[in-house]
């Protein structure tokens, strides 16, 4: 049974992830998500199908090319479907049915978007942020109850501080933008979702995360620009799947 609502949650998660696809890339744009109703291609414009927007298969089965135009369609679609579904697969073996699993799906759910966004665009919707920010509060306060929910809370409060004070900082030293306003805003969702000592290894661990790849393109002399936000998530989420206690990091230190 166990083995089938993993395949389920994968089922659901690349649908799901195919949803993002659209979330991502028509908020970044100003587009909506109501006006056109259905999925086109964004390059003929035509409206597609139910059987061209079936979650992995449908990219399969046209061999990577829009049916109309024959236009090549970028892998990065059914990637984001199928990292979305086996990470949605995961956090179902990690929680079963429980809070911690609502949790985790948000996390995975706005790391799709923001991949989507912050990637292809350097943007993190502010109304994805508000959503995933207030669903997960409330998830928190069914957990903890109310006054226990208030220590996530402030939490994500002290991220958005210290991440505020970190955007200034490094703006102040490098006389340009160091760190966008949705990264920043990111970090207090996130703050809500881990301790704040936690939170706090969250954000080494986005940067040790972020590092090669950035260390790379110095190497190559690319002036490229690499978003922050999917590596913050990235690294929140590992932090959450893996279940680590603060009292781990306590005596770790205390060790040293």
């Amino acid at each position: 049974m166990e083995f089938t609502y993993i395949i389920l949650f994968f089922i659901l998660g690349t649908v799901l992830g195919s949803f993002y696809n659209v979330v991502g890339f028509r908020l970044s744009t100003d587009g909506s998500l109501i006006n056109p109703k259905n999925s086109y291609c964004p390059n003929c414009k035509e409206r597609l199908k139910w059987k061209d927007l079936i979650p992995i298969l449908s990219y399969l089965f046209l061999k990577g090319k829009c049916r109309y135009c024959g236009k090549k369609i970028s892998m990065f679609y059914p990637a984001v479907e199928f990292f979305t579904g086996i990470l949605f697969a995961v956090c179902y073996y990690s929680f079963g049915f429980s809070y911690d699993l609502i949790i985790s799906l948000l996390l995975v759910s706005y790391f799709a978007i923001v991949i989507v966004s912050d990637l292809n665009y350097y943007i993190i919707p502010d109304q994805v942020t508000i959503v995933i920010g207030i669903l997960i509060f409330i998830v928190n306060i069914l957990k903890y109850g109310f006054i226990g929910s208030l220590g996530y809370l402030l939490s994500g409060i002290i991220m958005f501080l210290f991440m505020y004070l970190v955007g200034i900082l490094g703006s102040f030293i490098f006389k340009q933008e160091a760190l966008g306003g949705g990264d920043i805003k990111l970090l207090f969702v996130l703050g809500l979702t881990l301790p704040l000592a936690l939170s706090f290894l969250g954000i080494v661990l986005a940067t040790l995360l972020a590092f090669p790849i950035s260390l790379y393109f110095t190497i190559k002399n690319k002036d490229k620009i690499i978003p922050f936000g999917p590596f913050l998530i990235a690294a929140f989420l590992i932090l959450y799947l893996a279940k680590i206690d603060v009292s781990v990091i306590y005596s770790f230190f205390n060790i040293i």
